[in-house]
Formats: C-alpha cells, sequence, structure tokens
C-alpha cells in the first residue's frame, strides 16, 4: 500500500477503490439512506451546476428552449411504444397508492390509485402525450424543447455518478415535419454534446453510432459519444436518438402539412447525466485526488495565507484580499476568475493539502516574507504536488488566465495522448482475443478500443459475452467495411470494441 500519496489505494493498486476514495477526499457525495441514491454534496453540485451553465448555453444557442414536465407518468403511457415499455419495464419505480394510514404503529400504503403511476425512468411518453396537443399544423413545428430533472431507474449495482438509481440530467426532446430534419438535430446535438466533452470537460470523445443491441429502447438509431477512461476502460458520456415515427404514432403527434394532408411528425431525444461527473474523476485525477479542468472548477484559485501571529495575520490577509480583488477582475473562458480565501483556522500544509483533493486549478501560498519579497509561491494541480513556481504580484496578475489555459490544455492534451495509445486495429479473433486477454479482476487495467470490422447483430452481442467485451459504436468518421472478424460476414461495419463502464 502506497504511503506517499494523498489518496489509498492509488490507481495501479485497485481503480475502483481508488475512485471512491477520490470522491470522498473530496467530498462530492455519498450514499443516502435510499438504496442505490447518493447525495451530491456542495462541492459536487457546484461541478454540477457548471456543467449545467455551459451546456444549457450551447443548447439555448442552437435554438432549444427549456420548460419542465411531471415526475410521474402514467402506467399507460409507458405501454403506448411496445419496446419502450420493454426496454424499462426492469427498471421502473411505480407509485400505486396515494397516502399512508396508521396500522399497529406503522405507517402502511392506503388509497389505492386506479392507474399506477412510473417515476420517470425518461420523459419520452409523457412529453409525446403534450406535443400531440401542441401540434396540428406543420407551423407548429419544429417544436425544440429541454428539459433539466431528475429519473429513477433501478439499478441492482450502483457507483457513484456512474451508476445510480436516481441521477440528475437534461433531456431535450424535439418533433419535426421530415424526416432529414430529424436527423440532422440528432446528430447537430450529438456535436454540441462532442464540442462540449472536449472544450469544457478536455474530455476527448469519440462519436459513432450505437449498434442495434444497444439503441435506446423504441428509437430508429442512437448515436452516442464514448470516452476513455484512464483503466482503459470505454464509459458511454452522451447519446443522442433518432426516433424516427415511432413514439409519434404511439402518442398520436400529427399535423396538417403544407399539402392539405395529415402526416406523423419526426422526433428525436438527447441527453447526458451526472455521469459526466464520473468521466471527469476518471479521466484526470491523479493518486493525490481530483484534478478539475479549471473550465468546470468551482474556484479557478484558492489564496492559502501564511501567518504565525496576529500582526502578522492582519498584514498577511489585507494582502491577499487585495489580490483576489485585483485577479477576480480578470477573465478566463469570458468569465471572470472565482478566487477564493482560505480563512479557517487550520494548519497550512493541512489546507494546502484539502485543496490538492479538491482538485484546485492554482493554489497560491502567502506569507510575511513573501510580502517582504513581492514574490507568490504558485502550485499548479496539473503538476507535481512538490513543484512550485515564484511570480511577483503584477505579473500573476497578467498570467493567471494563461497559466489556466495552459492547464486546461495540458488536460486535454494528455487524455487524447492517452486515447492514441490505448487503440489498436485488430483484424484477425487471434489479435482480438490476444488484446483483451487478462485477468477478470476489475482492479486490472483494460486495455482500451479496439477497431475492427464486426457485424451489427444481435448475435455479435452474446459472442463479446463471454470476453466481457462490448460494442460500443461504429465510428461516424471511420465508415469502412470488411469481413467480420467473428463470423466472416463481409460488409462488416468498423465497430470499437472494449472492455466498459
Amino acid at each position: 500500500m502506497s504511503i506517499k500519496n494523498a489518496i489509498s489505494p492509488t490507481r495501479k493498486e485497485n481503480y475502483p477503490q481508488w475512485y471512491q476514495q477520490v470522491i470522498s477526499a473530496a467530498d462530492l457525495a455519498e450514499t443516502s439512506p435510499v438504496r442505490g441514491c447518493m447525495v451530491i454534496k456542495p462541492w459536487g453540485y457546484a461541478i454540477w451546476e457548471l456543467i449545467q451553465q455551459d451546456l444549457d448555453k450551447r443548447i439555448k444557442e442552437t435554438g432549444h428552449v427549456n420548460a419542465y414536465f411531471p415526475l410521474l407518468i402514467p402506467l399507460s403511457f409507458l405501454e403506448k411504444e411496445a419496446q419502450h415499455v420493454e426496454g424499462f419495464a426492469k427498471e421502473c419505480a411505480v407509485v400505486t397508492h396515494h397516502r399512508l394510514k396508521e396500522e399497529n404503529g406503522k405507517l402502511v400504503p392506503d388509497g389505492k390509485l386506479e392507474e399506477p403511476f412510473v417515476i420517470r425512468p425518461t420523459s419520452e411518453t409523457l412529453i409525446g402525450e403534450m406535443y400531440s396537443k401542441w401540434v396540428q399544423s406543420y407551423r407548429d413545428l419544429p417544436i425544440m424543447i429541454n428539459q433539466w430533472a431528475n429519473v429513477m431507474r433501478w439499478e441492482m449495482r450502483t457507483r457513484l455518478f456512474l451508476r445510480t438509481s436516481e441521477f440528475l440530467w437534461q433531456e431535450g426532446h424535439t418533433a419535426h415535419a421530415s424526416q432529414q430534419e430529424a436527423l440532422d438535430e440528432t446528430l447537430s446535438m450529438l456535436q454540441v454534446y462532442h464540442d462540449f466533452a472536449k472544450d469544457f470537460l478536455a474530455i476527448p470523445v469519440i462519436m459513432g453510432r450505437k449498434p442495434i443491441t444497444e439503441r435506446f429502447p423504441g428509437a430508429e438509431d442512437t448515436y452516442t459519444i464514448e470516452a476513455l477512461m484512464q483503466d482503459g476502460k470505454a464509459l458511454q458520456a452522451g447519446t443522442s436518438h433518432f426516433m424516427g415515427q415511432n413514439f409519434a404514432k404511439a402518442s398520436n403527434i400529427n399535423f396538417l402539412t403544407q399539402d392539405g394532408e395529415r402526416a406523423f411528425a419526426w422526433t428525436t431525444s438527447w441527453g447526458v447525466t451526472t455521469r459526466l461527473i464520473g468521466a471527469l474523476i476518471m479521466s484526470h485525477s491523479d493518486d493525490d485526488g481530483l484534478v478539475l479542468p479549471p473550465t468546470v472548477a468551482p474556484y479557478h484559485i484558492v489564496i492559502l495565507p501564511i501567518f504565525r501571529n496576529e500582526e502578522e495575520q492582519q498584514e498577511v490577509k489585507a494582502y491577499c484580499e487585495e489580490l483576489k480583488k485585483q485577479l477576480s477582475n480578470e477573465l478566463f473562458a469570458h468569465q471572470k476568475l472565482r478566487v477564493h480565501i482560505d480563512k479557517r483556522d487550520l494548519r497550512g500544509g493541512e489546507k494546502n493539502w484539502q485543496w490538492v483533493k479538491k482538485g484546485i486549478p492554482l493554489r497560491i501560498e502567502i506569507g510575511p516574507r513573501d510580502i517582504a519579497q513581492n514574490k507568490l509561491v504558485i502550485m499548479r494541480r496539473d503538476k507535481s504536488v512538490t513543484e512550485k513556481i515564484s511570480m511577483e504580484f503584477s505579473l500573476l496578475i497578467k498570467e493567471a488566465s494563461k497559466l489556466l489555459h495552459e492547464i486546461q490544455l495540458a488536460l486535454l492534451n494528455k487524455m487524447e495522448k492517452h486515447y492514441a495509445d490505448h487503440q489498436k486495429n485488430i483484424t484477425s479473433l487471434a489479435e482480438f482475443e490476444e488484446f483483451f486477454r487478462q485477468d477478470d479482476d476489475e482492479r486490472v487495467y483494460a486495455p482500451g478500443f479496439a477497431r475492427c470490422f464486426v457485424a451489427d447483430t444481435i448475435e455479435i452481442a452474446a459472442i463479446l459475452k463471454k470476453y466481457h467485451v462490448t460494442q460500443r459504436c461504429i465510428p461516424l468518421a471511420e465508415l469502412e467495411y470488411g469481413p467480420c472478424i467473428f463470423t466472416g460476414e463481409l460488409q462488416s461495419p468498423t465497430m470499437l470494441l472494449a472492455r466498459s463502464y
């Protein structure tokens, strides 16, 4: 067991446990008394708020507006689309009574509902019902609405942020007059997710179409952004679904065309979740804790005052306040710098390590000697915790934004190199088996993405199951075809295969 790092065990020793310890050390979230659910603590929620703010802006810039729909969905609504209800039936939490009564000193359900409600696993069916009322003519289209909400999917095996029974997300739902408009919308939002992940979260992702076994229930096609974590496992980071006319027919979303005929709308849906925080942790963090790209850090800079007595305290705190004032007027990523002074009555080393574990991009130590020399001690989270740089007050004001840009780019470059180092073109079954040959213990790192020709059939998923490998996507940038390495079927598409979360 390593004793040189803040997090124990380290990534190499036990990656799943390391992940849990990073969350705990950064005080991001913890398990709740409700099985399978989590409490997102202030630091974790501050990160989610920044994700919301940036992504919400991108969504609105593409012409969408926000609304809100009910948490409870009548059971009959889910039954309208057969594949949809089949896909979510085992994950649904069901409300069957509308009150409680006391019986033998205990509260028991009372007032059975004539029709049960399902706590939304997703909102297609309910929103479809509303769209059927709102859409009467081609003039009512397109309708492009997003909502920020929570959903419930009854999970048996949970992990904070990655897979919980209740999670937070945004879900966009659109309806269009033509098939091409809906297809364009589906791919446009996929591109929004791609750009957001890369530019804001410093996570490079691969855009692709999901194989038929991984489609959203009831969709004609599902598109995905796939990320590769530090342990070589893939993570689905966001999806965009082309629904065709399936849900429009189920919900009777029809309209009068310009030719005076009635037609069914073409619909889409798309979403990302609090899983993105899990992706952040596993993409950038190290054995000393969380590492945050500056764009998504609740504080860009934390100032750590150091003093020994009351006289020094007054001088140092005044200096820190002036530094904060000037830094807070500088801009990074079109926003003023978020600067915090840690005034808690704790030892300097203890405070410093707490902010290391919380992932703060820049930490600045200031004591009487630094003030006298007009030199500030600066520490970057993307560097070794022992590495420090010295900079004059005025120069730091000018360079702070540049330093944050350097950190953002360094984290992205590091992950892009990780992707390049953990992908392999596979041309035979023997190569595939060698690539994925390793201990099944999940503490062992996975090899990454295998790129190979694979038939897009139901049978392939069963073949891959014995290797503990999944079909991630058919990359949109690589529309090539060849013989399937498993079945020999000609004209099989290039597919990404990986072990996954």
